[in-house]
């Protein structure tokens, strides 16, 4: 039987050009689909990442810690936007600015700083390349992951160390305008130091014990058994 001539209504290949498929009318409709479910799969996903409690399974020791460095965060990064807007807004509106603006958010800045490590080391979100450590062997790996964690102890040690000798000799120079101890914007790399270091150490500790789950000082992730009947830790 002969096939219909071309650009007739009956010719079937206007259906395979209009789908650009062998499938007539099928393929590019489904693959269409399964792009459009993937697509919410991913944004459905990431939006639960980000509003997940990112203390859950904590006791609540290890809660009221991370509150605290979360206060004192939130604290330095409110003031320090606070001050830059209104010394911004004075400069360009009003002709006069803030004076002492610069040096408040020098002196606020490691306050910042540290507190974000120690959280993103308490809570395993500490950014890391870890594309050469995933082609070595298991039997490699397993040996050199809590060395990192010790090495990283030792780095952050060795910082609240200089610091410590820093605030000794420098501690007490006064800022220009605020007339405040520089050495206490130095006591954020002191503090935090120490305490990012011994994060990292209860993380290499529960690694050893073959634990797994996020990270804690003074207290441990449930288990999803646990908090399934009320445990806390």
């Amino acid at each position: 039987m002969a096939s219909p001539p071309p650009g007739s209504p009956g010719d079937p290949r206007d259906s395979l050009r209009s789908t650009g498929s062998g499938v007539p009318g099928r393929a590019t409709t489904v693959a269409g689909d399964d792009s459009g479910d993937l697509a919410g799969r991913i944004a459905d996903a990431s939006r639960e990442q980000e509003l997940r409690d990112p203390d859950e399974g904590l006791g609540r020791l290890g809660r009221t810690v991370n509150r605290i460095a979360e206060v004192v965060g939130v604290a330095a990064l409110g003031t320090i936007v606070a001050v830059i807007f209104a010394n911004a807004v004075g400069r360009y509106a009003f002709n006069a600015s803030i004076i002492w603006a610069e040096e408040l958010v020098l002196l606020l800045v490691p306050w910042l700083a540290m507190t974000g490590v120690f959280l993103s080391v308490r809570r395993g979100t500490m950014i890391r390349i870890d594309f050469f450590f995933g082609k070595l062997p298991g039997k490699l790996r397993r040996p050199l992951g809590p060395l990192g964690h010790l090495f990283s102890a030792i780095v952050l040690t060795f910082m609240a160390g200089i610091s410590v000798e820093f605030i000794l000799l420098f501690g007490g120079d006064r800022a220009l305008y605020l007339e405040i101890p520089r050495g206490y914007s130095s006591v954020a790399l002191v503090a935090g130091g120490i305490a990012s270091a011994l994060a990292f150490l209860v993380v290499l500790v529960r690694e050893h014990r073959g634990g797994g789950g996020g990270v804690g000082v003074g207290s441990e992730r449930v288990s999803g058994d646990e908090r399934g009947n009320g445990g806390r830790a």
